[in-house]
């Protein structure tokens, strides 16, 4: 059985590989290849495409846990499902109760050159991962499309028998990850109805802090605007204009979050980095700003009780190696067999 296990998670990593490594390095500026074939409106103006492995236009009893993957920089949500699909299949029993949702944050670009229709929410090259509100047709955030899609989850009419949500993204996608789980209206009805939403962050070029503090001060110091959001506090878009500061962190800190970090995302010169002053006031690069975040929380919120970090050994900035990892699998779907986390 274990011999079996194995060979299926080999197969994932190989497969998702070429696609997914590529992700990395390419330009975000040319419009995606394929748009998700199924819409979602996001409040009353704007549509949002996605890829789901079942049809939720009807009920579905059978389905226990949804677990939303978020695209990266390129927007390839195409790409992003496939890999989704194969870590499902790698999960097994679980897999087959499992709903894997992948949704798709374009760019003005790719609403053009796809001829898509008026209504399709569109956000700047880069917005989207912060939460910014969209260029057109209406200024939905991000965060508000994935409040769309965690009330279509809460319908028990359509899932009456979810129990689990994992809400979870790669680079950019993790980027948006961690900021919405900040706020993250959308999880409201679910956990009133005992549904567990849990976070799941994976190498983002950086995270939004809730103090001053940085791990570069003398960076920090240098820098105009290093706390301001994405980075910061300060300067918060629209969807976390009200709260303070306090009551958004407490939040943060009660929700479940799970940081996975590429032991080999370690290289300060890698094309998809984030390079500005803001980013690297964090750190030199994805690892080491990923352990310098959650040391700052842990130090300053007696520990983070529900947030774990776990390394990913041998693995550099790839999202299919780090989905498809034991610790990506245990992530997603609570399988055994991660022996690094804390």
């Amino acid at each position: 059985m274990l011999q079996r296990v194995t060979a299926v998670l080999l197969t994932v990593s190989l497969a998702s590989y070429p696609v997914l490594a590529a992700d990395e390095t390419a330009p975000n500026h040319r419009p995606v290849k394929k748009v998700a074939d199924l819409r979602i409106a996001v409040g009353a103006e704007g549509t949002l495409p996605l890829y789901a492995s079942a049809d939720w236009s009807n009920p579905l009893p059978d389905i226990t846990r949804a677990v939303i993957v978020l695209h990266g920089r390129l927007r390839n949500a195409d790409v992003y499902f496939r890999s989704a699909r194969t870590a499902q299949a790698a999960a097994g029993e679980v897999g087959k109760t499992t709903i894997m949702i992948v949704p798709q944050f374009l760019a003005a670009i790719d609403v053009d050159a796809h001829h898509l229709a008026a209504d399709t929410l569109r956000w700047t090259l880069e917005g989207w991962e912060g939460g910014d509100p969209a260029v057109g047709p209406a200024p939905a955030s991000s965060f508000d499309a994935l409040d769309a899609i965690l009330e279509r989850l809460a319908d028990q009419h359509l899932f009456p028998n979810l129990r689990q949500v994992v809400v979870a993204g790669h680079s950019g996608g993790g980027q948006v990850v961690q900021r919405y789980a900040i706020a993250a209206k959308g999880e409201i009805a679910l956990t009133r109805r005992g549904v567990i939403v849990r976070y799941v962050v994976a190498n983002p070029s950086s995270y939004a802090y809730f103090g001053a503090e940085r791990p570069e001060p003398s960076i920090a110091a240098s820098c105009p605007g290093y706390d301001d959001w994405k980075y910061g506090m300060e300067a918060r878009p629209p969807y976390l204009a009200g709260p303070t500061v306090a009551s958004l962190e407490q939040a943060y800190v009660a929700r479940q979050v799970i940081y996975l970090l590429g032991t080999r995302d370690t290289n300060p010169d890698h094309p998809a980095l984030d390079k500005s002053c803001m980013a690297e006031a964090q750190g030199p690069y994805r690892y080491a700003r990923g352990h310098a975040y959650v040391a700052t929380m842990r130090a300053s919120n007696a520990g983070m009780p529900n947030h774990r970090l776990w390394d990913v050994q041998g693995v550099g900035h790839d999202g299919g190696k780090m989905l498809t990892s034991p610790c990506g699998l245990k992530a997603l779907f609570d399988l055994p067999g991660c022996k690094a986390g804390k």
